[in-house]
């Protein structure tokens, strides 16, 4: 899988933070908003494959990983979705258009968008999970053609924590793409599948002989799927997963986010399930 590392500034040194302004900031939920980043230097080059990340650093506060959310294919700025939760976050939800930012990277390994050509492709997230898996599946809608079916499968907690709702409506719409979206927690007005993302991959249409699966989500959501998919008859060399955990300096060297004999930030966060299986179902690694 890929990295890409085409900016001048990352290749000379990838812990020197690159300036970019905010340029919008938006409410996906209520405790969930997407920041659009451009970069001062406008001759910057900052390409991405789908499922790498970016260490975003809050002057004054801190930094944090987070995995970028926009269309690869669009290279006048960057989308980053997250949770308002800790410190850092929280201060970034709090930035106006105008305001600056540290960017480093690209950092880590990618989704096998190109690998999975001519195959099915199933998408399974929980949460938040979404926003990582959304530029792979921009990716492969801009190539429709090259990719059996494609299915996507999304779980939320309720209903009010959906992820792009106007997005996800688009999606829907499209002939050649499957959408299915349940919630742990239905309210009066829901209408849709109620249960974890895993009850819908039985009866999700691919075929498992021939389907490549990409999961993103809370680490027991992501356990609970790849069995399911294995149980579905999905191969364990066709299932990728994206560990983003405990990373934070991106380049391997303060240990914080080892899996075992891997660092999630350098051979990671995307794996396949064949590295990591082991580990992802050993408790307290």
């Amino acid at each position: 899988m890929a990295r890409l590392t085409n900016s001048p500034r990352f290749a000379l040194d990838p812990m020197l933070p690159q300036r970019f302004v905010v340029e919008r900031l938006w409410r996906e939920t209520a405790d969930t908003f997407t920041v659009k980043l451009e970069p001062v230097d406008k001759t910057a080059d900052f390409a991405f494959a789908p499922g790498q990340f970016n260490m975003l650093y809050v002057f004054g506060v801190g930094e944090i990983p987070i995995s970028i959310s926009g269309d690869p294919a669009d290279n006048t700025a960057l989308l980053h979705t997250t949770r308002a939760v800790g410190t850092v976050t929280k201060a970034m939800s709090r930035l106006k258009p105008g305001d600056m930012l540290g960017l480093r990277g690209p950092f880590g390994s990618n989704w096998p968008v190109l690998e999975a050509g001519g195959h099915d492709i199933v998408l399974v997230t929980g949460g938040i999970g979404l926003a990582p898996l959304r530029p792979a599946l921009y990716a492969i809608l801009a190539q429709r053609e090259k990719y059996g079916k494609v299915v996507l499968l999304y779980g939320a907690r309720t209903p009010e924590d959906i992820l792009y709702k106007k997005e996800l409506a688009r999606w829907r719409a499209h002939f050649d793409l499957e959408v299915h979206v349940t919630v742990d927690r239905a309210t009066e007005s829901w209408r849709g599948n109620v249960g974890v993302a895993t009850t819908l991959i039985r009866r999700a249409p691919f075929d498992p002989q021939d389907a490549v699966a990409m999961i993103c989500g809370p680490e027991v959501m992501m356990r609970f799927t790849t069995q399911e998919l294995l149980r579905r008859g999905v191969d364990s060399s066709r299932i990728f997963v994206s560990l983003e955990r405990n990373m934070k300096c991106a380049i391997g060297f303060c240990g914080h986010c080892q899996f075992g004999p891997q660092f999630v930030c350098k051979d990671g966060p995307v794996f396949a399930l064949k590295r990591v299986e082991k580990l992802l179902n050993t408790w307290e690694v």
